[in-house]
């Protein structure tokens, strides 16, 4: 008789390594995602007009937008839970993911970290309830990987500031209340508050994308747009500060990563048990098994890593490049799993009627932003050689 089937990760034990609260939050994530989002994701990646606002709303209800920031009505939870909400959120689209980390990790983290007072209290409540979205604005059309060649600038005029330039694949842009945009000044790269209905301000969306679909993406165009002096963020100097909010959104990654390849790997377990071929279901031929067998063994190392750097972050040990290790393996290794499951799904792993490609194409885009593969790579061999191979 054949035994109960077991789920990838609970070959790892992975229920055992976490407190009862991050259980029960995950949970809870999950729970939003069934009820929420996994009956319309599809709808949305295919007309590639997702409820953006309705969203943020229902998940700052949920509590994870800025989950992992204490005061201002975030939840101030531990790292380990952020990462673990991100897993879920991710399990169900990496759009949504997205919106998260963007609203949380880079425009919130930025204004908690970096701003004034008056900036904290007018913005981070409002955002933290999904009533005001923000988005963050480093990549110009021609420096992604090189954000110091940014040509966005910013000069005094009188007690104002003036900013000039373009920013390019930005999550959130069109729909967002509030940007957060860093600009060259005559002190150095610096970062700004900029309500988007400011004069001059526009956020054009990106159109015919093949990944990310249940997402936002815009450019951003600022022309001769107006600041008080006040609106720059007065403890961010040099390219330390962005540098830094791209290290939090990259750390969300590395457990979002795993929830995506989870979620192609379940569906592909279920498909592979009631599909027939040649009279016998498809999960119990033994290429099927290996490629399954294959494709837990790393999900459940990604896992184990992910945890594994929550632990270091949630104690302040975490270090740059091994959040860089944790976003080069993860993404890759999820990627090649949907790929893998893709095969093991055959022509239906095309459609929308299972999440494996849709998986695929959104990963092909994680893969890039929060920093490429090629630039991960090139952080480790810095920490492993002590040589800079970037130029």
């Amino acid at each position: 008789m054949p035994s109960q089937p077991t789920a990838p990760l609970d070959l790892f034990a992975i229920d055992g390594l976490l407190d009862a609260e991050e259980r029960a939050i995950r949970d809870r994530v999950r729970l939003f995602c069934d009820e929420s989002v996994r009956p319309y994701v599809a709808e949305w990646y295919e007309s590639a007009q997702p409820p953006v606002q309705e969203l943020a709303v229902a998940l700052g209800q949920l509590g994870v937008l800025g989950m992992h920031l204490k005061g201002y009505g975030c939840a101030g939870t531990n790292a380990v839970t952020y990462g673990l909400a991100c897993m879920e959120l991710e399990a169900a689209d990496s759009g949504i993911r997205s919106l998260v980390s963007v609203q949380g990790s880079l425009a919130m983290y930025a204004i908690w970290r970096f701003g004034s007072q008056t900036q904290k209290e007018q913005w981070l409540p409002a955002m933290a309830r999904g009533e005001a979205i923000g988005c963050f604005g480093l990549t110009e059309p021609d420096f992604g990987s090189d954000p110091a060649g940014m040509r966005t600038g910013a000069k005094r005029d009188g007690d104002d500031w003036v900013l000039n330039g373009t920013k390019m694949w930005i999550t959130n842009g069109s729909v967002a209340q509030v940007a957060v945009v860093w600009a060259q000044t005559e002190d150095g790269v610096r970062g700004f508050v900029v309500p988007t209905g400011t004069p001059g301000f526009s956020a054009p969306e990106i159109g015919r994308k093949l990944s990310l679909r249940a997402s936002v993406t815009s450019e951003l165009v600022m022309d001769d747009v107006r600041l008080p002096g006040d609106a720059m963020l007065p403890e961010a100097n040099g390219l330390s500060g962005p540098l830094l909010c791209l290290t939090e959104a990259r750390f969300g990654i590395v457990f979002g990563s795993i929830g995506a390849a989870r979620d192609c790997l379940e569906a592909t377990i279920a498909y592979a048990a009631e599909r027939n071929v040649f009279d016998k279901p498809l999960s119990g031929y033994q290429l099927t098994q290996r490629k399954l067998a294959d494709m837990s063994l790393e999900l459940g190392k990604g896992m184990l890593l992910a945890l594994h750097l929550g632990r270091l972050k949630d104690a302040g040990k975490l270090r740059p490049e091994q959040i860089s290790v944790g976003k080069l393996n993860n993404v890759r290794e999820a990627l090649s799993i949907a790929r893998e499951c893709r095969t093991i799904l055959g022509a239906g792993g095309v459609t929308l009627d299972y999440p494996v490609m849709r998986h695929a194409n959104n990963l092909e885009s994680v893969l890039t932003y929060e920093g490429t593969s090629e630039v991960h790579t090139l952080v480790i061999g810095q920490a492993l050689t002590g040589l800079s191979a970037f130029r």
